[in-house]
């Protein structure tokens, strides 16, 4: 037997999904889901407008240095590593937060890939400037729910071809990452100098209404906080993963270590290939001030060949990263939605958990995450801010639900803590605490307004959002689930071996 299904079992649950994962195909899906210009590129033109480079290029080493600290997550540890009186409530917190942050991150995938789809459709067509094609904002909800639906139809065949794509995605993000790096400042016709790069702030409070620096650094982290996450999902592998006691852990710690490098890789190298700062958000520039990487690409590429197509084919590496980005998130989504509601934690749960009878996957489990990823993108139609909600909502509720079994390790009896192959000993503690500290600092800036004067377009209604949804979880767990809910069940008497 294998190692992770014996301890699978030894927890009380049988081996129910199929167990093929190997340490490589984790590492991809943990690798392809935090991805390395996902969460880069959607926010690098707001956050370098808050504060400028500096705090840009710094803000993403402290994050990084902190996100070594919060590797958490997973319900079925909240419920072991609370007491039995809080387990069932602590369980029942960290599942529907990491539900809500991963449909939402499903979203924030299909939002920024349709945005880099718009600007590459505008650089094929010509340019802002010459009559190109600028996608509205119906045709952006349609490939915003496009994707989303393409996501779903993959994520209802074998696992082996997620598998295999994660892999591909991997080699594209690192082959595509490597060329980005390298070639932009070598093509651009004139790079900035390292101390502007390094040690240059510029506010911009006619663009943003902010005027006080350290509300405006504060922000311009959030591109790094928003990046940094996501490293989670090779835990929600583990039934599927040969060997996941110690396989899950191994990928989470390198995935983290190579977005560290990659992303600052690719900060610097978007910084030092600015041309002119100001003309980045110029609605009359060729992208439209749509996409600020996009300018960047083009000012690069135009300015050395005088044409776009060093610019679009960077831009398809790009999308690619999104494309397969969504497609890791989704699994994951999926996979929380069906251990929740392999528990009864979720309403028609018998619906949710039942498995695809040729291919053993929860097919019903991901269509409901794509049906509520398309109902949050609808207010594209009407709203400016539909991103930043998206991104705060998701941001928030991922990594919140890190702070759920953190919290609870930081406070159990050390001698009722059965450790794994992976085990800090005496540090643990402290190190919850830097992490739980700085779990509640992320999501307290998530929450703050990016824009001011507050408008209706420029309200960020992630609170609102968050207040509403998690009012009504908390609403059904006083009224009723308290009474049922008992976090994850057994389906296995390990006195007897009986299912």
């Amino acid at each position: 037997m294998d190692s992770g299904e014996k301890r699978l079992n030894e927890l009380g649950y049988k081996q129910e999904l199929r167990r093929e994962m190997t340490l490589f195909k984790t590492f991809a899906i943990s690798f392809s889901t935090m991805t390395l210009f996902t969460g880069i590129t959607p926010l690098y033109g707001s956050s370098l407008l808050y504060a400028g480079p500096a705090s840009l290029v710094w803000g993403w080493v402290v994050v990084s240095f902190f996100t070594w600290f919060t590797t958490g997550s997973l319900y079925f540890w909240a419920a072991h590593l609370a007491s039995p009186k809080w387990g069932p409530f602590a369980s029942w917190c960290c599942a529907w937060l990491e539900t809500i942050g991963l449909i939402a991150g499903m979203g924030t995938q299909a939002y920024a890939g349709s945005q880099t789809l718009q600007s590459i459709i505008l650089l094929c067509t010509g340019t802002n400037k010459d009559g190109g094609y600028f996608a509205p904002k119906w045709l952006f909800l349609c490939m915003y729910i496009g994707l989303t639906i393409i996501w779903a139809v993959l994520n209802t065949f074998a696992l082996e071809v997620i598998a295999f794509i994660d892999i591909i995605s991997m080699w594209w993000q690192v082959a595509g990452g490597l060329v980005i790096i390298i070639m932009l400042p070598l093509v651009a016709l004139t790079t900035q100098s390292a101390s502007y790069v390094f040690t240059h702030f510029e506010m911009s409070p006619e663009a943003t209404g902010i005027s006080s620096k350290p509300y405006a650094v504060i922000l311009s982290f959030l591109v790094s906080q928003y990046s940094l996450y996501g490293y989670d999902s090779a835990a929600h592998l583990t039934e599927e993963t040969k060997g996941a006691d110690k396989t899950g852990p191994i990928a989470i710690l390198s995935s983290i270590g190579i977005i560290s490098i990659f992303g600052w890789a690719l900060i610097l190298a978007l910084c030092f290939s600015i041309q002119d700062f100001s003309y980045l958000y110029d609605k009359s520039n060729e992208t439209a001030g749509a996409f600020v990487p996009a300018q960047i690409l083009y000012d690069a590429f135009h300015g050395r060949y005088h044409n776009s197509t060093g610019a679009i084919i960077l831009l398809i590496v790009i999308w690619g990263s999104f494309f397969f980005g969504g497609l890791s998130v989704t699994t994951s989504a999926a996979r929380v939605v069906y251990a929740l509601s392999r528990d009864k934690g979720i309403p028609f749960s018998s619906i949710w958990r039942q498995l695809h009878p040729k291919h053993k996957v929860p097919s019903n489990a991901v269509w409901l995450c794509a049906a509520i990823c398309i109902i949050l993108g609808l207010p594209i139609l009407k709203v400016n801010v539909v991103f930043t909600a998206i991104t705060s909502i998701c941001t928030i509720g991922w990594v919140g639900g890190y702070a759920v079994p953190i919290f609870a390790r930081m406070v159990m009896a050390e001698q009722k803590f059965n450790a794994g192959p992976f085990y800090l000993g005496k540090a643990s503690r402290p190190i919850c605490l830097i992490a739980f500290l700085w779990i509640c600092y992320t999501c307290s800036v998530f929450l703050l307004p990016t824009f001011y004067p507050i408008s209706w377009d420029t309200f960020n209604y992630a609170p609102v959002a968050l207040g509403v949804g998690l009012g009504l979880i908390m609403l059904w767990w006083l009224l009723d689930a308290r009474k049922w809910f008992t976090g994850p069940v057994r389906n296995i008497d390990n006195e007897n071996g009986k299912v």
